[in-house]
């Protein structure tokens, strides 16, 4: 069993939900980000997805796109990036993911990039623009302690769904809503509809679910078909408003308390 899947089948077991807190790597202080990311895990995150920033992230709504953009300006790369992980998996053994886009990845060399972030700490990786009909050919060699994670929508076939969690490594990463990230106010009967089937199809792997996540009575509403959530817009959104720090680590607070 991968270390991800492990770290999250021990809270199981303890009756708690894994929590995974999606941070912009180098937002929004780009010399204090590690500190950030300490806080957060010690104020209940179970898992930290480290998003590396692009200036063209298909998949994240407006408030990831303006943290990502924020990066950027302020010169964070992909050596800053492999430099937070190591510094956060050495503090912490609690999982880290990379979320990133090919383009970038490409760039740096698929091998050299999947070896450094193996060899700096992290868990897993995500690249949401990769689909299952590509993954051959994009990973064509990975190291074995490290898990390439696929996600399913609610437009996935259970014929789909099925075949991504014999690929996918880790967990899968189910996206509760069509279209980008972000906070959002009610999810639909729908929703939960497709949550549940998603859910039922899945085999191999554990399934936590991102995409509006944003409150504990999501957590709460979500909890009985998934192993874990992952919240980022949320915790970004407040970064980006600038409110204290305090106030932005009770949220996660406060989702962690609803996992239990």
């Amino acid at each position: 069993m991968s270390y991800i899947a492990n770290f999250i089948e021990e809270l199981n077991k303890k009756n708690r939900k894994a929590l995974s807190i999606f941070l912009t790597a180098g937002f929004s202080e780009k010399n204090k980000f590690v500190d950030l990311a300490k806080n957060v895990l010690d104020a209940g995150a179970d898992m930290i997805e480290l998003g590396i920033p692009f200036s063209d992230p298909l998949a994240d709504g407006p408030v990831i796109q303006a943290s990502s953009k924020a990066a950027l300006d302020n010169g964070v790369n992909l050596k800053d990036v492999f430099t937070y992980a190591e510094s956060i998996s050495a503090y912490s053994n609690k999982p880290i993911t990379l979320m990133g886009y090919a383009n970038p990845i490409r760039k740096y060399g698929i091998k050299n990039f999947l070896n450094d972030a193996a060899n700096c700490g992290v868990k897993g990786l995500i690249v949401p623009d990769v689909p299952l009909e590509e993954y051959d050919s994009f990973f064509t060699e990975q190291p074995d302690n490290l898990d390439v994670i696929l996600l399913t929508t609610p437009t996935s076939s259970d014929e789909r769904i099925q075949m991504i969690d014999s690929k996918s490594e880790g967990f899968v990463y189910c996206v509760s809503v069509v279209g980008t990230t972000g906070v959002k106010n009610n999810f639909s009967s729908n929703t939960i509809d497709n949550l549940q089937r998603t859910y039922s199809l899945l085999k191999k792997n554990k399934m936590l679910i991102g995409f509006g996540i944003s409150k504990p009575e999501d957590v709460k509403n979500f909890s009985p078909f998934c192993d874990g959530v992952i919240v980022g817009s949320r915790i970004m959104k407040s970064l980006l408003n600038g409110d204290k720090l305090a106030d932005t680590l009770k949220i996660v607070s406060e989702l962690s308390c609803a996992c239990d």
